[in-house]
């Protein structure tokens, strides 16, 4: 016998039915952003009764808050790698950094390569003034960015960065250039039809571009850095 909100002849795993509820919810919002996402919709490309929408998740303010802590979960690793990494003394070498910074912007790059619907979901929130997610935003998310804003200003202070504009408000929109260029592909196809954007060779083209894009606007050069007075 199949469980309530089970697929129809079949019975389900809890975290099995979470993940494809999850999956299918990734999707719908990403195609239509949170507004214009529909409980109805979410559950019927998932194959379940919406009713186990709201038995796991609440809501669909809850279900969306857990499509984005699962992305949050999917760049923590890397994230808390590219934090150990920034807080090295070694960071403060201006070679260091720079290489550092590199590796931290390829890697988001990619991440949003392989997963565009989360992409699609936080370019929504851009249009949307982020008014969905100020509702979910959590402790762990004003953690982190406190985490990054200590390490940031020890590399401000030491003189790599090229404003002094609060780094974490630098860091962020340097980011979103991963963001803004991606989002831009459907449009290039549009207005440069020859152009290819699309293929393995030509995205490994564009990574090093919006590398050396973000690198080369926020750090300075290594002869633009004073050198320390000797005492």
């Amino acid at each position: 016998m199949s469980e309530p909100g089970s697929k129809r002849g079949r019975t389900h795993d809890a975290a099995g039915a979470r993940e494809t509820l999850l999956n299918a919810a990734e999707q719908v919002f990403a195609e239509h952003g949170f507004d214009g996402a529909r409980i109805d919709l979410i559950a019927k490309v998932a194959g379940y009764n919406k009713s186990l929408i709201f038995q796991y998740f609440g809501d669909k303010l809850g279900l969306y808050a857990e499509v984005i802590r699962r992305a949050d979960d999917q760049t923590r690793e890397m994230q808390n790698q590219a934090l150990a990494s920034f807080q090295s003394e070694l960071a403060l070498d201006p070679q260091t950094m720079t290489k550092l910074l590199r590796q931290f912007v390829g890697w988001y790059f990619d991440y949003l390569v392989a997963h565009p619907a989360i992409m699609r979901i936080y370019n929504w929130e851009m249009a949307e003034g982020w008014q969905t997610f100020a509702k979910i935003v959590s402790q762990r998310d004003f953690d982190d960015v406190d985490q990054f804003a200590a390490v940031l200003t020890k590399v401000q202070a030491a003189k790599l960065l090229r404003s002094d504009l609060n780094p974490v408000v630098q860091l962020a929109p340097a980011m979103f250039g991963c963001h803004t260029f991606l989002a831009m592909v459907p449009i290039y196809r549009i207005l440069l039809p020859a152009v290819d954007l699309s293929s393995p060779a030509a995205l490994a083209t564009a990574r090093e571009f919006v590398i050396e894009f973000v690198t080369h606007g926020l750090l300075r050069e290594p002869f633009e850095i004073e050198a320390p007075t000797p005492t």
